[in-house]
Protein backbone atom coordinates (compact mmCIF):
# COMPACT_ATOMS: atom_id res chain seq x y z
CA UNK A 1 0.00 0.00 0.00
CA UNK A 2 1.37 3.54 -0.83
CA UNK A 3 1.11 6.45 1.55
CA UNK A 4 -0.12 8.46 -1.11
CA UNK A 5 -1.48 8.64 -4.44
CA UNK A 6 -1.73 11.84 -6.73
CA UNK A 7 -4.30 12.18 -9.65
CA UNK A 8 -3.01 14.58 -12.20
CA UNK A 9 0.06 15.49 -13.96
CA UNK A 10 -0.62 19.43 -14.37
CA UNK A 11 1.38 21.92 -11.77
CA UNK A 12 -0.62 21.35 -8.83
CA UNK A 13 0.22 17.63 -9.39
CA UNK A 14 4.18 18.26 -10.17
CA UNK A 15 4.05 20.41 -6.89
CA UNK A 16 2.59 17.58 -5.03
CA UNK A 17 5.14 15.01 -6.48
CA UNK A 18 8.17 16.96 -5.82
CA UNK A 19 7.23 17.76 -2.28
CA UNK A 20 6.20 14.34 -1.11
CA UNK A 21 9.43 13.47 -3.00
CA UNK A 22 11.51 15.86 -0.76
CA UNK A 23 9.20 14.69 2.65
CA UNK A 24 9.96 11.14 1.64
CA UNK A 25 6.82 9.97 1.31
CA UNK A 26 5.98 6.68 -0.39
CA UNK A 27 3.50 7.54 -3.20
CA UNK A 28 2.04 6.71 -6.73
CA UNK A 29 1.30 9.18 -9.56
CA UNK A 30 -0.70 8.80 -11.84
CA UNK A 31 -1.11 10.95 -15.16
CA UNK A 32 0.91 11.73 -18.14
CA UNK A 33 4.32 12.86 -19.53
CA UNK A 34 2.48 15.40 -21.63
CA UNK A 35 1.76 16.66 -18.09
CA UNK A 36 -1.64 18.71 -19.34
CA UNK A 37 -2.87 20.09 -22.30
CA UNK A 38 -3.25 23.36 -20.22
CA UNK A 39 0.47 23.49 -20.35
CA UNK A 40 1.73 22.04 -23.41
CA UNK A 41 -0.71 24.28 -25.44
CA UNK A 42 -0.01 27.53 -23.73
CA UNK A 43 1.54 30.08 -26.08
CA UNK A 44 2.82 32.09 -23.43
CA UNK A 45 3.61 32.19 -19.32
CA UNK A 46 4.11 35.54 -17.80
CA UNK A 47 3.37 35.44 -14.21
CA UNK A 48 5.06 31.94 -13.15
CA UNK A 49 7.87 32.59 -10.63
CA UNK A 50 11.69 31.33 -11.91
CA UNK A 51 10.21 31.49 -15.19
CA UNK A 52 10.43 34.06 -17.47
CA UNK A 53 7.92 34.87 -20.76
CA UNK A 54 8.19 30.76 -21.35
CA UNK A 55 6.15 28.48 -23.84
CA UNK A 56 4.16 25.59 -22.44
CA UNK A 57 6.57 23.25 -24.41
CA UNK A 58 9.39 25.04 -22.40
CA UNK A 59 7.30 24.70 -19.06
CA UNK A 60 6.48 21.71 -19.84
CA UNK A 61 10.08 20.57 -20.15
CA UNK A 62 11.59 22.50 -17.26
CA UNK A 63 9.12 20.65 -15.29
CA UNK A 64 10.13 17.02 -16.86
CA UNK A 65 13.79 17.81 -16.21
CA UNK A 66 13.12 18.40 -12.66
CA UNK A 67 10.98 15.18 -12.10
CA UNK A 68 13.82 13.20 -14.00
CA UNK A 69 16.23 14.88 -11.79
CA UNK A 70 14.34 13.82 -8.55
CA UNK A 71 14.06 9.97 -9.65
CA UNK A 72 9.92 10.36 -9.99
CA UNK A 73 7.88 7.85 -11.86
CA UNK A 74 4.48 8.68 -13.95
CA UNK A 75 2.52 5.83 -13.76
CA UNK A 76 0.49 6.69 -17.21
CA UNK A 77 -2.81 5.00 -16.43
CA UNK A 78 -6.34 6.56 -16.91
CA UNK A 79 -8.24 6.99 -13.21
CA UNK A 80 -11.59 5.42 -13.42
CA UNK A 81 -12.41 5.78 -9.33
CA UNK A 82 -11.43 6.84 -6.40
CA UNK A 83 -13.33 4.30 -3.60
CA UNK A 84 -12.99 4.81 0.19
CA UNK A 85 -12.19 1.79 1.88
CA UNK A 86 -11.81 2.23 5.67
CA UNK A 87 -8.72 4.20 6.36
CA UNK A 88 -7.47 3.88 3.09
CA UNK A 89 -8.49 4.33 -0.21
CA UNK A 90 -8.54 1.82 -3.70
CA UNK A 91 -8.00 3.47 -7.06
CA UNK A 92 -9.48 2.11 -9.75
CA UNK A 93 -7.36 2.13 -13.46
CA UNK A 94 -9.14 -0.17 -15.56
CA UNK A 95 -9.50 -3.66 -14.33
CA UNK A 96 -6.24 -2.44 -12.01
CA UNK A 97 -6.77 -1.85 -8.16
CA UNK A 98 -4.00 0.27 -6.60
CA UNK A 99 -4.00 1.08 -2.27
CA UNK A 100 -3.12 4.47 -0.70
CA UNK A 101 -3.69 5.71 2.79
CA UNK A 102 -4.23 9.06 1.21
CA UNK A 103 -5.39 11.13 -2.38
CA UNK A 104 -4.55 13.93 -3.91
CA UNK A 105 -6.71 15.38 -6.85
CA UNK A 106 -4.84 17.06 -9.10
CA UNK A 107 -6.93 16.61 -11.75
CA UNK A 108 -7.27 20.15 -13.47
CA UNK A 109 -10.78 20.55 -15.01
CA UNK A 110 -12.58 19.36 -18.20
CA UNK A 111 -12.74 21.47 -21.07
CA UNK A 112 -15.67 19.96 -22.10
CA UNK A 113 -18.78 20.58 -19.69
CA UNK A 114 -21.10 17.10 -18.29
CA UNK A 115 -24.07 17.02 -21.38
CA UNK A 116 -27.25 17.19 -19.74
CA UNK A 117 -28.44 13.63 -18.07
CA UNK A 118 -24.39 12.42 -18.34
CA UNK A 119 -24.14 12.61 -14.65
CA UNK A 120 -28.26 10.78 -14.02
CA UNK A 121 -26.98 8.30 -16.25
CA UNK A 122 -23.86 7.23 -15.28
CA UNK A 123 -23.69 3.01 -14.38
CA UNK A 124 -26.66 3.15 -16.20
CA UNK A 125 -25.68 3.42 -19.40
CA UNK A 126 -22.84 6.10 -19.46
CA UNK A 127 -19.63 4.94 -18.76
CA UNK A 128 -16.10 6.42 -18.70
CA UNK A 129 -14.25 3.25 -18.86
CA UNK A 130 -13.70 1.74 -21.90
CA UNK A 131 -11.56 -1.68 -20.72
CA UNK A 132 -13.99 -1.80 -17.40
CA UNK A 133 -17.41 -1.46 -19.16
CA UNK A 134 -16.93 -2.65 -23.20
CA UNK A 135 -18.07 -6.31 -22.52
CA UNK A 136 -21.28 -5.16 -21.62
CA UNK A 137 -22.40 -3.55 -24.65
CA UNK A 138 -20.44 -6.93 -27.07
CA UNK A 139 -22.70 -7.04 -30.35
CA UNK A 140 -24.82 -3.69 -29.21
CA UNK A 141 -24.70 -0.13 -30.26
CA UNK A 142 -22.85 2.58 -28.45
CA UNK A 143 -21.83 6.29 -28.69
CA UNK A 144 -18.51 7.32 -27.94
CA UNK A 145 -17.53 10.95 -26.82
CA UNK A 146 -13.78 11.20 -27.29
CA UNK A 147 -11.64 14.70 -25.99
CA UNK A 148 -8.31 13.65 -26.92
CA UNK A 149 -6.94 11.31 -29.83
CA UNK A 150 -5.01 9.58 -26.82
CA UNK A 151 -7.82 7.95 -26.24
CA UNK A 152 -8.35 6.31 -29.75
CA UNK A 153 -7.33 3.10 -28.65
CA UNK A 154 -10.16 2.66 -26.26
CA UNK A 155 -12.30 3.98 -29.55
CA UNK A 156 -10.91 0.67 -31.38
CA UNK A 157 -11.24 -1.39 -28.41
CA UNK A 158 -15.23 -0.63 -27.83
CA UNK A 159 -15.63 -1.31 -31.78
CA UNK A 160 -13.95 -4.50 -31.73
CA UNK A 161 -17.01 -5.48 -29.48
CA UNK A 162 -20.11 -3.58 -30.38
CA UNK A 163 -22.11 -4.10 -33.29
CA UNK A 164 -22.35 -0.36 -33.90
CA UNK A 165 -20.09 2.72 -32.89
CA UNK A 166 -21.11 6.23 -33.42
CA UNK A 167 -17.70 8.51 -33.02
CA UNK A 168 -18.68 12.00 -31.50
CA UNK A 169 -14.97 13.53 -32.06
CA UNK A 170 -14.75 16.27 -30.16
CA UNK A 171 -10.70 17.07 -30.46
CA UNK A 172 -8.58 17.35 -33.71
CA UNK A 173 -7.14 14.66 -36.01
CA UNK A 174 -9.32 11.71 -34.65
CA UNK A 175 -10.48 9.45 -37.48
CA UNK A 176 -11.41 5.19 -36.86
CA UNK A 177 -11.57 3.55 -40.59
CA UNK A 178 -13.38 0.51 -38.94
CA UNK A 179 -16.55 -0.94 -40.58
CA UNK A 180 -18.91 -0.44 -37.96
CA UNK A 181 -17.82 2.73 -36.78
CA UNK A 182 -19.44 6.05 -37.91
CA UNK A 183 -18.36 9.83 -37.18
CA UNK A 184 -20.76 11.93 -35.77
CA UNK A 185 -20.50 15.80 -35.85
CA UNK A 186 -21.57 17.84 -33.83
CA UNK A 187 -22.02 18.24 -29.93
CA UNK A 188 -24.58 16.34 -27.64
CA UNK A 189 -27.32 18.65 -26.05
CA UNK A 190 -28.72 15.59 -23.96
CA UNK A 191 -28.99 11.65 -23.07
CA UNK A 192 -32.12 10.28 -22.56
CA UNK A 193 -33.99 7.25 -21.69
CA UNK A 194 -36.14 5.73 -18.73
CA UNK A 195 -34.11 3.56 -16.26
CA UNK A 196 -31.03 3.64 -18.63
CA UNK A 197 -29.76 5.90 -21.76
CA UNK A 198 -31.68 5.51 -24.78
CA UNK A 199 -31.05 8.04 -26.85
CA UNK A 200 -27.76 10.61 -27.75
CA UNK A 201 -30.06 13.53 -28.66
CA UNK A 202 -28.29 16.41 -30.92
CA UNK A 203 -29.60 19.57 -32.29
CA UNK A 204 -30.71 18.21 -35.27
CA UNK A 205 -31.24 14.94 -34.70
CA UNK A 206 -30.89 12.09 -32.67
CA UNK A 207 -29.22 8.57 -31.91
CA UNK A 208 -30.90 5.71 -30.79
CA UNK A 209 -28.27 3.77 -28.54
CA UNK A 210 -27.74 0.97 -25.84
CA UNK A 211 -24.86 3.12 -23.96
CA UNK A 212 -22.68 5.96 -23.76
CA UNK A 213 -19.42 6.45 -23.34
CA UNK A 214 -17.33 9.19 -21.98
CA UNK A 215 -13.91 9.26 -23.23
CA UNK A 216 -12.82 12.09 -21.03
CA UNK A 217 -10.73 13.01 -17.85
CA UNK A 218 -13.48 12.42 -15.23
CA UNK A 219 -14.44 15.11 -13.08
CA UNK A 220 -13.72 14.84 -9.54
CA UNK A 221 -17.11 14.40 -8.24
CA UNK A 222 -17.44 11.16 -10.45
CA UNK A 223 -14.13 9.62 -9.16
CA UNK A 224 -15.30 9.95 -5.74
CA UNK A 225 -18.90 9.37 -4.87
CA UNK A 226 -19.87 11.70 -2.07
CA UNK A 227 -17.18 14.65 -2.36
CA UNK A 228 -18.46 18.03 -1.82
CA UNK A 229 -18.53 20.19 -4.08
CA UNK A 230 -19.45 23.87 -4.50
CA UNK A 231 -20.34 25.63 -8.01
CA UNK A 232 -18.60 22.75 -9.49
CA UNK A 233 -15.56 22.65 -7.86
CA UNK A 234 -14.11 20.74 -5.33
CA UNK A 235 -14.71 22.16 -1.93
CA UNK A 236 -11.64 22.58 0.56
CA UNK A 237 -10.30 24.16 2.84
CA UNK A 238 -6.86 26.31 3.55
CA UNK A 239 -5.03 22.56 4.43
CA UNK A 240 -6.54 21.46 1.13
CA UNK A 241 -8.44 18.89 2.70
CA UNK A 242 -11.73 17.50 1.32
CA UNK A 243 -15.03 16.34 3.05
CA UNK A 244 -13.35 12.65 3.47
CA UNK A 245 -10.58 12.31 5.28
CA UNK A 246 -7.03 11.47 3.52
CA UNK A 247 -8.73 13.04 0.67
CA UNK A 248 -6.85 16.44 -0.23
CA UNK A 249 -7.29 18.09 -3.49
CA UNK A 250 -5.48 20.92 -5.55
CA UNK A 251 -5.16 23.44 -8.35
CA UNK A 252 -7.70 24.37 -11.23
CA UNK A 253 -10.30 21.25 -9.85
CA UNK A 254 -10.65 23.21 -6.54
CA UNK A 255 -11.87 26.73 -8.96
CA UNK A 256 -10.59 29.71 -9.56
CA UNK A 257 -8.13 31.58 -10.12
CA UNK A 258 -6.70 28.89 -12.90
CA UNK A 259 -2.93 29.86 -12.79
CA UNK A 260 0.13 27.83 -12.78
CA UNK A 261 1.11 29.75 -9.54
CA UNK A 262 -2.10 29.20 -7.55
CA UNK A 263 -2.39 25.27 -8.50
CA UNK A 264 1.70 24.67 -7.71
CA UNK A 265 1.08 26.04 -4.70
CA UNK A 266 -2.49 23.98 -3.66
CA UNK A 267 -0.27 21.14 -4.42
CA UNK A 268 2.31 21.79 -2.41
CA UNK A 269 0.15 22.38 0.52
CA UNK A 270 -1.82 19.46 -0.04
CA UNK A 271 1.81 17.67 -0.24
CA UNK A 272 2.22 18.89 3.27
CA UNK A 273 -1.37 18.01 4.66
CA UNK A 274 -0.84 14.36 3.30
CA UNK A 275 2.53 14.34 5.63
CA UNK A 276 0.78 15.64 8.93
CA UNK A 277 -2.10 13.51 8.03
CA UNK A 278 -0.16 10.63 7.60
CA UNK A 279 1.92 11.19 10.92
Amino acid sequence: MYDCAIIGSGAAGVSAALTLKALNVNFIWFGSRALSKKISSAEKIKNYPGLQDVSGEEMRAAFLRQIDGAGITLTEKTVTGVYPTGSAYTVLCGEELFEAKTVILATGVEAVKPVKGELEFLGKGVSYCATCDGALYRGKTVAVLCTQKEMEGEVRFLASLAKKVYLVPLCQGLEIAEKNVETVRGMPLEIKGNARAEQLVFRDFTLTIDGVFMLKSASPAVLVKGLETEEGQVKINRKTETNFKGLFAAGDCTGRPYQYAKAAGEGNVAAHAVFEYLK
